[in-house]
């Protein structure tokens, strides 16, 4: 029984940090051409949109899509001061205050 779950875990452990560490280790030695780097850049912002943006414009059970809704009334004008000033901390400060005067006000 106990060997069942040294399996379960060593096969866990084996899938979450194998993908991760032999890109790491094939890539490092080698010099990326300008293009893939670029490439590579935009993967964050690609998950992270498509992790937001289905809860931004679906709702209900089974979901259908409604564009009316206060998380996108917040979401937008988020976006833009995010990208007009590229701070962090001032982009969770205004999306927190838009989300809560949307929610309190609308």
């Amino acid at each position: 029984m106990k060997t069942d779950y040294f399996i379960i875990v060593a096969g866990m452990a084996a899938v979450t940090y194998l993908p991760r560490w032999l890109p790491l280790m094939l890539l490092t030695r080698r010099k990326l051409p300008r293009w893939m780097i670029e490439w590579l850049d935009l993967i964050p912002a690609a998950i992270l949109s498509a992790l937001i943006f289905p809860a931004l414009v679906t709702d209900g059970d089974p979901r259908h899509f409604e564009l009316v809704r206060p998380h996108l009334f917040a979401a937008l004008p988020t976006f833009v001061f995010a990208g007009m000033t590229r701070s962090l901390a001032g982009t969770v400060i205004v999306g927190m205050a838009l989300f809560w005067f949307i929610e309190k006000w609308i």
